[in-house]
């Protein structure tokens, strides 16, 4: 599957946004994400490949940026994500298995004012610049 089609897939398919959940509804099986953050997913990068090595660059390049912004890092440790927005909306995503490198090195932002950001990582920062503001 390309790249962009992951995230739209990922996007239409598992994007919800909803109320707060109930009180006593089980969230175990979550990453609960409530902070300016971004979220990668906890692999080890594999180099050697010039396309896999352009991609880490990238990917490192825009999470710098991202720091330098004051969002802090959180490595997804489950593919089910919840991000918690101010206005008290939920937004779940669930991730699927990465099927390529560049699903596998995914970056999400996330400031509690708006909706997540899936980034693209053969983007420049622009894209991220636009979500800030």
């Amino acid at each position: 599957m390309k790249p962009v089609l992951f995230i739209l897939s990922a996007t239409f398919f598992c994007f919800s946004c909803n109320q707060a959940r109930n009180e006593g509804e089980d969230t175990s099986n979550y990453d609960i994400i409530t902070e300016k953050s971004y979220v990668v997913r906890n692999v080890k990068p594999v180099s050697g490949d010039p396309q896999v090595d352009s991609l880490l660059q990238r990917k490192q390049e825009l999470t710098g940026y991202l720091e330098r912004h004051g969002f802090v890092r959180h490595v997804a440790t489950k593919d089910s994500l919840v991000f918690r927005r101010n206005n008290r909306q939920e937004v779940v995503i669930e991730l699927p298995s990465p099927a390529n490198t560049q699903e596998a090195n995914l970056i999400i932002a996330f400031d509690p004012m708006k909706n997540p950001l899936f980034i693209n990582l053969k983007k420049d920062t622009t894209q991220v610049e636009q979500y800030i503001k």
